[in-house]
């Protein structure tokens, strides 16, 4: 099933973004290769500048979305002042299955 990562980024802190931004590309790179990361990419500030992220991930449960998103290096970093990991439907413009 899929789940959503609705992550905003702490005040201020766009240059933690910007240094943690190499580790959590390679990571989100590691999760397509296995298949699990639907997409991804940052929400942006009314001047243009990522001040959050949406991932959706596919995972079995609850309990293996949270350990994926904690895994991530920006979440490590301490980047995010919330988190939010909820349960999607892909409903409409989704990809043919290969």
């Amino acid at each position: 099933m899929l789940f959503a990562f609705v992550c905003k980024d702490k005040p201020d802190s766009l240059q933690l973004r910007i240094d943690t931004r190499p580790p959590h590309v390679a990571f989100l790179e590691g999760l397509n290769a296995e298949g699990k990361l639907a997409f991804a990419g940052p929400f942006l500030n009314a001047e243009g500048k990522p001040d959050g992220s949406l991932v959706v991930v596919e995972a079995p449960d609850l309990a293996a979305a949270q350990a994926l998103s904690a895994a991530d290096p920006y979440a490590k970093a301490g980047l995010f002042a919330s988190v939010e990991i909820r349960q999607w439907n892909w409903t409409f413009n989704k990809p043919a299955a290969s």
